[in-house]
Protein backbone atom coordinates (compact mmCIF):
# COMPACT_ATOMS: atom_id res chain seq x y z
CA UNK A 1 0.00 0.00 0.00
CA UNK A 2 1.18 3.23 -0.95
CA UNK A 3 1.76 5.91 2.07
CA UNK A 4 -0.02 9.05 2.50
CA UNK A 5 1.12 12.49 1.81
CA UNK A 6 0.30 15.90 1.94
CA UNK A 7 -1.64 17.24 -1.45
CA UNK A 8 -3.59 20.96 -2.41
CA UNK A 9 -6.71 21.05 -3.98
CA UNK A 10 -7.15 24.98 -5.35
CA UNK A 11 -11.05 26.11 -5.50
CA UNK A 12 -12.74 29.48 -6.11
CA UNK A 13 -13.56 32.59 -2.74
CA UNK A 14 -16.55 30.95 -1.14
CA UNK A 15 -16.24 27.31 -1.87
CA UNK A 16 -13.51 26.60 0.91
CA UNK A 17 -16.44 25.28 3.17
CA UNK A 18 -17.68 23.20 0.63
CA UNK A 19 -14.72 21.49 -1.11
CA UNK A 20 -13.17 20.41 2.85
CA UNK A 21 -16.42 18.29 2.76
CA UNK A 22 -16.54 17.16 -0.54
CA UNK A 23 -12.89 15.73 0.54
CA UNK A 24 -13.82 14.66 3.91
CA UNK A 25 -16.84 12.51 2.12
CA UNK A 26 -14.69 10.97 -0.59
CA UNK A 27 -12.50 9.88 2.42
CA UNK A 28 -9.58 12.18 2.78
CA UNK A 29 -7.94 12.88 6.36
CA UNK A 30 -6.43 16.06 8.31
CA UNK A 31 -8.09 18.45 6.13
CA UNK A 32 -7.50 22.47 6.41
CA UNK A 33 -9.00 25.16 4.61
CA UNK A 34 -7.00 27.93 3.90
CA UNK A 35 -8.27 31.15 1.32
CA UNK A 36 -8.81 29.62 -1.92
CA UNK A 37 -7.62 26.05 -1.48
CA UNK A 38 -7.71 23.00 1.17
CA UNK A 39 -5.14 20.64 2.49
CA UNK A 40 -5.51 17.27 3.23
CA UNK A 41 -3.67 14.12 2.72
CA UNK A 42 -3.80 10.72 0.84
CA UNK A 43 -2.60 8.20 -1.09
CA UNK A 44 -1.95 7.70 -4.34
CA UNK A 45 -5.37 5.79 -5.35
CA UNK A 46 -6.78 9.18 -3.66
CA UNK A 47 -5.11 11.58 -5.86
CA UNK A 48 -6.61 9.91 -8.88
CA UNK A 49 -10.10 9.64 -6.92
CA UNK A 50 -9.49 13.66 -5.88
CA UNK A 51 -9.05 14.37 -9.17
CA UNK A 52 -11.48 12.22 -10.70
CA UNK A 53 -14.80 13.24 -8.24
CA UNK A 54 -14.12 16.76 -6.55
CA UNK A 55 -16.67 19.17 -8.39
CA UNK A 56 -15.29 22.20 -6.63
CA UNK A 57 -11.50 22.06 -6.88
CA UNK A 58 -9.69 23.58 -9.54
CA UNK A 59 -6.57 21.81 -9.37
CA UNK A 60 -4.85 19.03 -6.81
CA UNK A 61 -1.41 19.84 -6.16
CA UNK A 62 1.52 17.41 -4.37
CA UNK A 63 3.76 19.91 -2.42
CA UNK A 64 7.50 18.28 -2.64
CA UNK A 65 9.36 21.07 -0.89
CA UNK A 66 8.99 24.00 0.96
CA UNK A 67 11.61 26.54 2.05
CA UNK A 68 12.33 30.11 2.52
CA UNK A 69 13.74 32.26 0.16
CA UNK A 70 14.94 36.36 0.05
CA UNK A 71 16.36 36.99 -3.35
CA UNK A 72 16.48 35.54 -7.01
CA UNK A 73 19.90 34.20 -6.46
CA UNK A 74 18.33 32.53 -3.33
CA UNK A 75 15.73 31.25 -5.32
CA UNK A 76 18.10 29.33 -7.74
CA UNK A 77 20.15 27.44 -5.66
CA UNK A 78 17.87 26.14 -3.50
CA UNK A 79 15.86 24.82 -6.96
CA UNK A 80 19.13 23.72 -8.00
CA UNK A 81 20.14 21.51 -4.84
CA UNK A 82 16.88 19.81 -5.38
CA UNK A 83 16.97 16.26 -6.36
CA UNK A 84 15.03 16.60 -9.85
CA UNK A 85 16.01 13.39 -10.84
CA UNK A 86 13.07 11.58 -8.69
CA UNK A 87 10.49 13.50 -10.67
CA UNK A 88 11.86 14.52 -14.27
CA UNK A 89 14.64 12.95 -16.75
CA UNK A 90 16.54 14.55 -19.87
CA UNK A 91 13.30 13.01 -22.02
CA UNK A 92 10.42 14.00 -20.10
CA UNK A 93 8.53 17.79 -20.92
CA UNK A 94 8.52 20.17 -18.24
CA UNK A 95 6.73 23.47 -17.76
CA UNK A 96 6.58 25.84 -14.82
CA UNK A 97 3.34 27.62 -13.29
CA UNK A 98 4.51 30.34 -10.76
CA UNK A 99 1.98 32.16 -8.53
CA UNK A 100 3.73 35.39 -6.69
CA UNK A 101 2.78 37.22 -3.65
CA UNK A 102 5.92 38.54 -2.40
CA UNK A 103 8.25 42.14 -2.40
CA UNK A 104 11.21 40.16 -3.09
CA UNK A 105 9.41 39.12 -6.16
CA UNK A 106 6.78 40.76 -8.50
CA UNK A 107 7.39 39.20 -11.55
CA UNK A 108 5.61 35.36 -11.57
CA UNK A 109 7.33 35.14 -15.35
CA UNK A 110 10.76 35.73 -13.97
CA UNK A 111 10.74 33.07 -10.97
CA UNK A 112 9.49 31.15 -13.81
CA UNK A 113 12.38 31.63 -16.29
CA UNK A 114 14.66 31.41 -12.58
CA UNK A 115 13.15 28.26 -11.70
CA UNK A 116 13.51 26.24 -15.41
CA UNK A 117 17.10 27.56 -15.30
CA UNK A 118 18.09 26.22 -12.16
CA UNK A 119 16.69 22.71 -12.85
CA UNK A 120 17.72 23.06 -16.73
CA UNK A 121 21.48 23.52 -15.34
CA UNK A 122 21.09 20.94 -12.56
CA UNK A 123 20.19 18.03 -15.24
CA UNK A 124 23.60 19.52 -17.61
CA UNK A 125 25.75 19.83 -14.73
CA UNK A 126 25.03 15.84 -13.93
CA UNK A 127 24.60 14.56 -17.46
CA UNK A 128 25.68 16.73 -20.02
CA UNK A 129 21.96 17.14 -21.53
CA UNK A 130 18.96 18.46 -20.29
CA UNK A 131 15.15 18.10 -20.21
CA UNK A 132 12.67 20.88 -22.49
CA UNK A 133 10.33 22.87 -21.80
CA UNK A 134 6.76 22.67 -23.32
CA UNK A 135 4.23 25.17 -22.50
CA UNK A 136 1.41 23.36 -23.69
CA UNK A 137 1.47 19.52 -23.18
CA UNK A 138 4.28 18.71 -20.74
CA UNK A 139 4.48 15.75 -19.20
CA UNK A 140 5.48 17.68 -15.90
CA UNK A 141 3.80 21.03 -14.82
CA UNK A 142 5.82 22.19 -11.46
CA UNK A 143 4.01 24.73 -9.40
CA UNK A 144 5.79 27.63 -7.70
CA UNK A 145 4.31 29.55 -4.68
CA UNK A 146 6.00 32.29 -3.39
CA UNK A 147 4.32 34.58 -0.34
CA UNK A 148 6.27 36.91 1.07
CA UNK A 149 9.23 34.95 2.00
CA UNK A 150 8.18 31.01 1.78
CA UNK A 151 8.32 29.21 -1.37
CA UNK A 152 6.18 26.06 -1.78
CA UNK A 153 7.52 23.61 -5.31
CA UNK A 154 3.99 21.20 -6.25
CA UNK A 155 3.72 18.79 -8.80
CA UNK A 156 0.31 19.63 -10.26
CA UNK A 157 -0.97 15.93 -10.28
CA UNK A 158 -4.43 17.79 -12.45
CA UNK A 159 -2.81 19.65 -15.44
CA UNK A 160 -5.48 22.07 -17.26
CA UNK A 161 -8.03 23.16 -14.90
CA UNK A 162 -10.62 20.81 -12.94
CA UNK A 163 -13.74 23.35 -14.69
CA UNK A 164 -12.27 21.57 -18.38
CA UNK A 165 -14.68 18.21 -17.83
CA UNK A 166 -14.35 17.42 -21.14
CA UNK A 167 -18.32 17.80 -22.44
CA UNK A 168 -18.59 21.29 -22.94
CA UNK A 169 -17.52 21.95 -26.97
CA UNK A 170 -19.99 24.05 -27.62
CA UNK A 171 -20.15 27.24 -25.17
CA UNK A 172 -22.00 30.75 -25.54
CA UNK A 173 -20.34 34.13 -25.03
CA UNK A 174 -19.93 34.11 -21.88
CA UNK A 175 -20.11 30.72 -20.41
CA UNK A 176 -20.44 29.90 -16.89
CA UNK A 177 -17.33 28.03 -15.49
CA UNK A 178 -18.13 24.41 -14.36
CA UNK A 179 -16.71 24.32 -11.31
CA UNK A 180 -18.75 27.67 -10.34
CA UNK A 181 -21.93 26.07 -11.59
CA UNK A 182 -21.28 23.01 -9.49
CA UNK A 183 -20.56 25.40 -6.59
CA UNK A 184 -23.95 27.07 -6.88
CA UNK A 185 -25.89 24.20 -6.92
CA UNK A 186 -24.19 22.43 -4.04
CA UNK A 187 -24.67 25.85 -2.09
CA UNK A 188 -28.17 26.02 -3.11
CA UNK A 189 -28.92 22.32 -1.35
CA UNK A 190 -29.19 20.58 -4.65
CA UNK A 191 -29.52 16.95 -3.66
CA UNK A 192 -31.62 15.25 -6.79
CA UNK A 193 -34.46 14.77 -4.36
CA UNK A 194 -36.77 16.91 -6.38
CA UNK A 195 -37.19 18.74 -10.53
CA UNK A 196 -35.01 21.02 -11.74
CA UNK A 197 -35.02 23.98 -13.73
CA UNK A 198 -32.41 25.98 -15.08
CA UNK A 199 -34.70 29.06 -17.10
CA UNK A 200 -31.79 30.60 -19.04
CA UNK A 201 -29.70 27.61 -19.65
CA UNK A 202 -26.71 28.89 -22.42
CA UNK A 203 -24.78 26.02 -22.97
CA UNK A 204 -25.98 23.94 -20.51
CA UNK A 205 -23.11 23.59 -18.27
CA UNK A 206 -25.67 24.20 -15.24
CA UNK A 207 -28.09 21.16 -16.24
CA UNK A 208 -25.00 18.84 -16.68
CA UNK A 209 -23.86 19.96 -13.34
CA UNK A 210 -27.12 19.26 -11.79
CA UNK A 211 -27.33 15.95 -13.58
CA UNK A 212 -24.18 14.48 -12.63
CA UNK A 213 -24.77 15.67 -9.07
CA UNK A 214 -28.09 14.09 -9.06
CA UNK A 215 -26.74 10.69 -10.01
CA UNK A 216 -23.23 11.10 -8.09
CA UNK A 217 -21.74 10.71 -11.14
CA UNK A 218 -17.74 11.31 -11.19
CA UNK A 219 -17.43 15.38 -12.43
CA UNK A 220 -14.48 14.68 -14.76
CA UNK A 221 -15.23 11.49 -15.60
CA UNK A 222 -15.37 12.70 -19.45
CA UNK A 223 -12.43 14.22 -19.14
CA UNK A 224 -9.63 12.88 -21.95
CA UNK A 225 -6.20 13.06 -19.18
CA UNK A 226 -5.26 13.85 -16.24
CA UNK A 227 -1.53 15.11 -15.40
CA UNK A 228 -0.21 12.45 -13.34
CA UNK A 229 -0.94 9.63 -16.00
CA UNK A 230 2.35 11.03 -17.20
CA UNK A 231 4.40 11.15 -14.48
CA UNK A 232 6.59 7.84 -14.09
CA UNK A 233 5.07 6.19 -11.26
CA UNK A 234 1.33 6.23 -12.93
CA UNK A 235 -0.50 3.01 -11.77
CA UNK A 236 -2.83 2.45 -14.92
CA UNK A 237 -4.19 -0.49 -12.99
CA UNK A 238 -4.66 1.65 -9.66
CA UNK A 239 -6.37 3.87 -12.08
CA UNK A 240 -8.87 1.84 -13.36
CA UNK A 241 -10.09 0.13 -10.31
CA UNK A 242 -10.70 4.00 -8.99
CA UNK A 243 -12.78 4.68 -11.95
CA UNK A 244 -14.68 1.66 -11.57
CA UNK A 245 -15.13 1.44 -7.91
CA UNK A 246 -16.91 5.48 -8.62
CA UNK A 247 -19.01 4.66 -11.54
CA UNK A 248 -20.57 1.73 -9.13
CA UNK A 249 -21.54 4.19 -6.71
CA UNK A 250 -23.68 6.49 -9.49
CA UNK A 251 -27.46 6.41 -8.41
CA UNK A 252 -30.56 6.46 -9.83
CA UNK A 253 -32.47 9.59 -10.47
CA UNK A 254 -36.26 9.47 -10.67
CA UNK A 255 -37.20 13.18 -11.63
CA UNK A 256 -37.01 15.81 -14.31
CA UNK A 257 -34.11 18.67 -15.40
CA UNK A 258 -35.70 20.86 -17.42
CA UNK A 259 -33.71 23.95 -19.64
CA UNK A 260 -35.20 26.95 -21.57
CA UNK A 261 -33.86 29.07 -23.41
CA UNK A 262 -34.67 31.57 -25.91
CA UNK A 263 -32.33 31.55 -28.48
CA UNK A 264 -32.04 28.21 -30.55
CA UNK A 265 -28.19 28.73 -30.79
CA UNK A 266 -28.02 28.36 -27.35
CA UNK A 267 -30.56 25.43 -27.26
CA UNK A 268 -28.11 23.97 -29.74
CA UNK A 269 -25.23 24.22 -27.90
CA UNK A 270 -27.24 22.79 -24.63
CA UNK A 271 -28.38 19.21 -26.66
CA UNK A 272 -25.21 19.00 -28.07
CA UNK A 273 -23.43 19.18 -24.04
CA UNK A 274 -25.78 16.79 -22.42
CA UNK A 275 -25.38 14.62 -25.37
CA UNK A 276 -21.38 14.86 -24.77
CA UNK A 277 -21.85 14.21 -20.90
CA UNK A 278 -23.80 11.19 -21.58
CA UNK A 279 -26.92 12.36 -19.73
CA UNK A 280 -29.63 13.18 -22.65
CA UNK A 281 -31.98 10.21 -20.50
CA UNK A 282 -32.04 12.89 -17.63
CA UNK A 283 -32.20 16.33 -19.20
CA UNK A 284 -34.35 18.29 -21.87
CA UNK A 285 -33.73 21.10 -23.21
CA UNK A 286 -36.63 23.41 -24.96
CA UNK A 287 -36.67 26.72 -27.06
CA UNK A 288 -38.72 28.75 -24.32
CA UNK A 289 -38.55 32.51 -22.88
CA UNK A 290 -38.27 32.08 -19.32
CA UNK A 291 -41.43 34.70 -19.11
CA UNK A 292 -43.59 33.02 -20.96
CA UNK A 293 -43.82 29.78 -19.14
CA UNK A 294 -45.20 28.33 -15.77
CA UNK A 295 -44.33 25.39 -13.40
CA UNK A 296 -44.21 21.95 -15.04
CA UNK A 297 -44.63 20.01 -11.90
CA UNK A 298 -47.14 19.83 -8.74
CA UNK A 299 -44.02 19.30 -6.71
CA UNK A 300 -41.70 20.79 -5.45
CA UNK A 301 -38.97 22.66 -7.65
CA UNK A 302 -35.17 23.49 -7.46
CA UNK A 303 -34.43 26.02 -10.00
CA UNK A 304 -30.97 27.52 -9.85
CA UNK A 305 -29.85 29.93 -13.36
CA UNK A 306 -27.45 32.40 -14.10
CA UNK A 307 -29.56 35.60 -16.04
CA UNK A 308 -27.26 36.88 -19.00
CA UNK A 309 -25.81 40.18 -18.70
CA UNK A 310 -23.92 42.85 -20.84
CA UNK A 311 -24.36 46.05 -22.11
CA UNK A 312 -27.60 45.96 -23.92
CA UNK A 313 -29.24 44.21 -20.35
CA UNK A 314 -28.49 47.09 -18.60
CA UNK A 315 -30.15 49.28 -20.66
CA UNK A 316 -33.18 46.94 -19.82
CA UNK A 317 -32.42 46.21 -16.04
CA UNK A 318 -34.86 47.28 -14.40
CA UNK A 319 -37.33 45.63 -16.28
CA UNK A 320 -35.41 42.43 -17.16
CA UNK A 321 -35.06 41.58 -13.53
CA UNK A 322 -38.42 42.81 -12.59
CA UNK A 323 -40.01 39.94 -14.79
CA UNK A 324 -37.61 37.77 -12.98
CA UNK A 325 -39.82 38.33 -9.97
CA UNK A 326 -42.95 38.51 -11.30
CA UNK A 327 -42.77 35.45 -13.06
CA UNK A 328 -41.53 33.53 -9.68
CA UNK A 329 -44.27 35.31 -8.13
CA UNK A 330 -46.93 34.62 -10.52
CA UNK A 331 -46.01 31.43 -12.40
CA UNK A 332 -43.88 29.39 -10.09
CA UNK A 333 -45.55 28.62 -6.82
CA UNK A 334 -43.94 25.81 -4.55
CA UNK A 335 -40.43 26.36 -6.29
CA UNK A 336 -37.00 27.71 -4.28
CA UNK A 337 -35.01 30.17 -6.67
CA UNK A 338 -31.51 30.38 -6.87
CA UNK A 339 -29.60 32.91 -9.06
CA UNK A 340 -26.46 34.45 -9.23
CA UNK A 341 -25.65 38.65 -10.43
CA UNK A 342 -22.98 40.88 -9.99
CA UNK A 343 -25.68 43.72 -10.49
CA UNK A 344 -26.59 44.35 -6.82
CA UNK A 345 -28.43 47.36 -7.67
CA UNK A 346 -29.97 44.90 -10.27
CA UNK A 347 -31.63 43.04 -6.96
CA UNK A 348 -33.86 46.26 -5.61
CA UNK A 349 -36.25 45.43 -9.26
CA UNK A 350 -36.97 41.68 -8.47
CA UNK A 351 -39.39 42.83 -5.84
CA UNK A 352 -38.70 39.81 -3.71
CA UNK A 353 -37.28 39.78 -0.23
CA UNK A 354 -34.48 37.11 -1.06
CA UNK A 355 -34.21 34.89 2.30
CA UNK A 356 -30.51 34.42 1.48
CA UNK A 357 -27.40 36.16 -0.35
CA UNK A 358 -23.75 34.88 -0.41
CA UNK A 359 -20.99 36.09 -2.04
CA UNK A 360 -18.93 34.22 -4.17
CA UNK A 361 -17.08 35.62 -7.45
CA UNK A 362 -18.08 34.68 -11.29
CA UNK A 363 -14.30 35.25 -13.03
CA UNK A 364 -13.33 38.22 -11.60
CA UNK A 365 -16.63 39.89 -10.33
CA UNK A 366 -17.89 40.10 -6.84
CA UNK A 367 -21.71 38.49 -7.31
CA UNK A 368 -24.35 37.41 -4.87
CA UNK A 369 -26.06 34.42 -5.45
CA UNK A 370 -29.49 34.93 -4.62
CA UNK A 371 -32.88 32.79 -2.75
CA UNK A 372 -35.98 33.58 -3.17
CA UNK A 373 -38.28 30.71 -1.57
CA UNK A 374 -41.78 30.85 -3.25
CA UNK A 375 -44.65 29.27 -1.25
CA UNK A 376 -47.62 27.55 -2.76
CA UNK A 377 -50.33 29.77 -1.76
CA UNK A 378 -49.75 33.05 0.33
CA UNK A 379 -46.71 32.98 2.78
CA UNK A 380 -48.87 33.89 5.81
CA UNK A 381 -50.71 30.69 5.17
CA UNK A 382 -47.68 28.58 5.26
CA UNK A 383 -46.41 29.61 8.62
CA UNK A 384 -50.70 28.83 9.16
CA UNK A 385 -50.06 25.84 8.20
CA UNK A 386 -46.62 25.07 9.75
CA UNK A 387 -48.44 25.80 13.24
CA UNK A 388 -51.13 23.68 12.71
CA UNK A 389 -48.45 21.19 12.07
CA UNK A 390 -47.04 21.39 15.66
CA UNK A 391 -50.43 21.13 17.33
Amino acid sequence: MSKNFKMVAKTLFGFEEMLAKEIRNLGGSNVVEGVRNVAFEGDTGFMYKANLCLRTAIKIIKPIHSFSVRSENDLYKKIYAMDWAEYLSIDTTFAIDSTVNSDNFTHSLYVSQKVKDAIVDKFRDMDGSRPSVDVKFPDVRINIHIHDEHCNVSLDSSGRSLHQRGYRTATNIAPINEVLAAGLLLLSGWDGQCDFIDPMCGSGTMLTEAAMIACNIPANINRKEFAFEKWDDFDQELFDKIVEVCLNRVREFHHKIVGYDKAPSAVRKALDNVENANLSEFISVERKNFFDTEKFTEGKLHMVFNPPYGERLSLEMEDFYASIGDTLKQKYPGTEAWFITSNMEALKYVGLRPSRKIKVFNSQLESRLVKYVMYEGSKKAKYMNKDEDKD
